[in-house]
């Protein structure tokens, strides 16, 4: 009989019990998709999406992800249902091709704003993308500042739920602003307003915003704090036409405020939108990267903050099974 191999059996290349890590970008988040596979250290999964002439829309994933962890990245922004029917169809094939898990990455989830039935005969946005994202095979979410964290609740799948405060107020303690005051433009956003302030360690301010239609337009009657001779930062999760800022802007410098800064999650920014802020009282706009548009030119007093790094974390996070609660510095604050 033949000596047995001192070597013994070779073994497989361990892999975890989740599979391997598999990015994947919709045509809504090339950018960011690419930046948070540089931050991990992984390639994206080859896709495509392709739209034809009517707007129907086909995706493929073009490699094996059978039995991979996987997560597809696609913002909700414009167009907004292109996007978020794109969102279902790679969730849809991802299952199909047995993934073990796909997680919906989505930096921006535009139906957020319906949150509630606040006048008769009107549909729960929110609650109905929710259903049509579970029911598409989605095993959980990953968002970035919800405009009511309670949406969270609208799943019956895990939700995870990102700040960017944290990065955003990171680049502005860099600037090393002084008599700094944190203003929320309305009561609705007081406490996340009140959470950014805790982190910068300065206090806070909250204006009285109203908005009389649907028409995107708010007036800022008042403000309760004070401003006067102080540098002062608006926060609020996004903006789209600007006009909230502005007239928090107008209004803060009518109180005697000196400099004007603002800071949002999410820049939607309409299409006269840039022009808007680049001749309002604010000094800075400082917006995160969470929406992808077309290529023009932001006005010279809007800067973008990646949050790439933040979504990498979570991933990995996510991924290797660890709490993904520690990424936030003193604790999430919705």
């Amino acid at each position: 009989m033949p000596p047995k191999s001192s070597d013994g059996p070779r073994l497989k290349s361990f892999q975890p019990p989740q599979g391997s890590l598999s990015l994947i970008a919709g045509s809504a988040s090339p950018h960011l998709a690419g930046k948070i596979a540089s931050a991990l250290g992984v390639r994206l999964t080859p896709s495509e999406a392709h739209y034809f002439s009517e707007g129907n829309v086909f995706v493929r994933v073009l490699e094996n992800v059978r039995g991979r962890d996987c997560f597809v990245i696609q913002g909700i922004h414009g167009p907004v249902n292109d996007n978020f029917m794109e969102l279902l169809f790679w969730i849809d094939a991802l299952k199909r091709a047995s993934a073990s898990q796909v997680t919906a990455v989505i930096p921006f989830f535009s139906y957020a704003k319906a949150d509630k039935k606040d006048e008769p005969r009107v549909s729960i946005r929110a609650r109905v993308c929710a259903d049509a994202i579970e029911a598409a095979g989605a095993d959980r979410c990953l968002m970035m500042d919800l405009h009511s964290p309670q949406i969270q609740g609208f799943f019956h799948i895990p939700v995870d739920h990102l700040y960017a405060r944290y990065v955003v107020a990171d680049h502005i303690k860099a600037l090393g602003l002084t008599d700094l005051v944190v203003c929320s433009p309305d009561i609705g956003f007081a406490k996340s307003a009140s959470a950014f302030a805790n982190y910068l360690g300065v206090p806070v301010a909250i204006g009285n915003k109203t908005r009389r239609d649907h028409t995107e337009t708010a007036h800022v009657l008042e403000v309760i704090g004070d401003v006067k001779d102080k540098n002062v930062l608006i926060v609020d999760d996004f903006t789209i036409s600007g006009g909230t800022l502005i007239s928090m802007a107008d209004v803060l410098k009518s109180r005697g405020a000196k400099d004007i800064y603002a800071a949002v999650s999410h820049g939607v920014l309409a299409r006269d939108a840039g022009e808007k802020i680049a001749a309002s009282p604010i000094k800075q706009l400082f917006m995160t990267d969470t929406i992808e548009g077309p290529d023009a030119a932001l006005p010279p007093n809007v800067t973008v903050v990646s949050v790439a790094n933040l979504f990498a974390e979570a991933i990995r996070s996510i991924h290797d099974r660890t709490s993904v609660s520690q990424l936030f510095p003193d604790g999430p604050v919705a």
